[in-house]
């Protein structure tokens, strides 16, 4: 059956199974996506920038395509090809360790999961608990009304990506300020991106060369001083993976905030679920708005996304279709966190939901790295917020840069 044609759901009513889609009621897109995984696992389609590229919509392919060494990301950080996307990746993203491969991106990778560890992690938890209080405190002190956003969910993310590493406390009102370039909320003039980024950069080396001579208890000192001499890495090596950490960690884990934040005010009834035990549901809550967060917070929804895509360096067959060599593909993260096979119920939003194999933040060897940290701050992110201001509600229309990279949300006005 072709990508335009339809298929039948168990109902037997007829569902359009086209892909890319129009936007559509969130339950219709939920509808559609499981129609098309349950009839193929990818489509193949063109992208405005970079060409054509197959799309997998089966949760089950997406993790062998996603294990496999045989597809990699040389050609887009070389250049030799644009990354076939729906708008066009900044060239320093395609500098960091989100395009190396292995063996190069093994090591790097290695080194970099010590610093951000579980344990470690847990032992930056109740940091976050704090200066989360110290945001709320400051938010009630001016009244009660605030854009989240600025106020709250980029906040947070920026302080713990500094602790993590290791930015000097006194450093941290201009270490923020450069940071704000790379953040798709910013909206700056390209000329001010261009400075804010170069100032950081030239900050981010001195500090570098800092923790070679004074090594402290942070990433820059882990990476700096590597026990093993082949772990060594130099200045031109770290500095691509703090900037991928800034980017994924400040913008990537603010917007997660929002859409969770956003998701549970327009659901009441898994709001008043959360609220029961808060504590004890945000880890599940978590997980179920990197799934399905976006589903949950739209009145429409389109059909068309991904995570950075790959190469093959062979012909490789995945779930039945041949990938040939020199194709790119990628995975759709909408659609296969809604595929019926992987996910009971896909189209319900349910906080507590045990079994959730969500794809957002990846998998295998591209499994996001700081995804022990985003989620830590987003379950004390939405915890501390819930716990204080129970009565949170919005105070008008969220507002979606749908221009961006990340589609940020920009605005979301609330009140209390």
């Amino acid at each position: 059956m072709s990508p335009t044609e339809t298929s039948t759901t168990p109902t037997d009513q007829v569902v359009d199974t086209s892909y890319p889609f129009a936007a559509v009621p969130p339950q219709d897109a939920v509808q559609r996506y499981v129609a098309i995984s349950a009839e193929r696992p990818m489509t193949r389609m063109t992208m405005p920038i970079g060409g054509d590229v197959w799309v997998i919509h089966r949760n089950a392919a997406a993790r062998d395509m996603l294990s496999d060494p045989r597809f990699v990301r040389k050609p887009f950080r070389t250049g030799e090809r644009a990354v076939p996307y729906f708008v066009e990746f900044p060239d320093f993203l395609k500098s960091t360790i989100q395009f190396e491969d292995p063996p190069h991106h093994t090591k790097l990778r290695k080194l970099v999961q010590k610093s951000i560890s579980p344990k470690r992690v847990r032992a930056m938890r109740e940091s976050a608990v704090e200066f989360a209080n110290e945001l709320i405190d400051a938010m009630v002190a001016k009244g009660n009304s605030a854009n989240l956003v600025n106020d709250y969910a980029v906040a947070l993310p920026i302080q713990m990506l500094s602790n993590l590493l290791g930015v000097p406390p006194e450093d941290r009102p201009k270490f923020q300020k450069w940071s704000a370039a790379t953040l798709a909320v910013a909206n700056m003039p390209e000329d001010e991106v261009v400075q804010n980024m170069t100032e950081l950069f030239m900050y981010l080396t001195a500090l570098i060369e800092d923790r070679r001579k004074n090594p402290r208890e942070d990433l820059l000192s882990d990476l700096a001083n590597a026990p093993d001499k082949d772990d060594s890495l130099t200045d031109g090596e770290i500095l691509p993976i703090a900037m991928i950490l800034i980017v994924a960690g400040f913008d990537n884990t603010a917007n997660f905030i929002c859409s969770g934040v956003l998701s549970l005010l327009k659901n009441p009834d898994q709001l008043a679920v959360l609220l029961e035990d808060v504590d004890a549901v945000a880890p599940t809550a978590v997980e179920e708005i990197l799934r399905n967060g976006r589903m949950a917070i739209y009145d429409t929804v389109a059909g068309g996304g991904g995570l950075v895509p790959f190469v093959a360096t062979e012909d490789v067959e995945i779930d039945g279709q041949v990938i040939a060599e020199g194709e790119a593909v990628l995975v759709d993260p909408a659609s296969v966190n809604h595929d019926a096979v992987a996910v009971a119920d896909p189209g319900t939003f349910d906080v507590r939901r045990k079994d959730n194999p969500h794809l957002t933040l990846s998998y295998g060897l591209h499994h996001c790295l700081g995804a022990p940290l985003a989620r830590m701050e987003m379950q004390v992110a939405i915890s501390e917020l819930f716990k204080r201001l129970p009565d949170l509600r919005l105070a008008g229309e969220a507002v979606v840069d749908d221009d961006n990279l990340t589609q940020p949300i920009t605005v979301l006005p609330v009140t209390w």
